[in-house]
């Protein structure tokens, strides 16, 4: 079993920082691609920001230069770092991961959520 756990949600103003983590726990060989995606409300989950296993990343275009993703493979940590955020960041953020999982010599890849972080912004 593999859990995702986000933290660092909070309110803030416009203008102010946060930053998410997500910890993967469990039975974990390995981490692939890890991403940070949000749901605002009656809007559809969107990709905010990715990072591969060899620390290349994408950004959605709305947070580029203000968000910055990364990952610490040794504690099996992804972070987001939000500068500058504005009203309309406010979302539930939740973190994705694909993680490899060793049982005896079979290696299994799936795709995991966390259970979500609530960011809120005041302007």
């Amino acid at each position: 079993q593999v859990q995702l756990v986000e933290s660092g949600g909070g309110l803030v103003q416009a203008g102010e920082s946060l930053r998410l983590s997500c910890a993967a726990s469990g039975s974990i060989f390995s981490i692939k691609a890890m991403a940070w995606y949000r749901q605002a409300p009656g809007k559809q989950r969107e990709l905010v920001a990715s990072i591969t296993g060899s620390r290349s990343t994408t950004y959605t275009d709305s947070v580029k230069d203000r968000f910055t993703i990364s990952r610490d493979n040794a504690k099996n940590t992804m972070y987001l770092q939000m500068n500058s955020l504005k009203p309309e960041d406010a979302a539930v953020y939740y973190c994705n991961a694909q993680i490899t999982s060793r049982e005896a010599l079979a290696f299994t890849v799936n795709d995991y959520w966390g259970q979500g972080t609530q960011v809120t912004v005041s302007s």
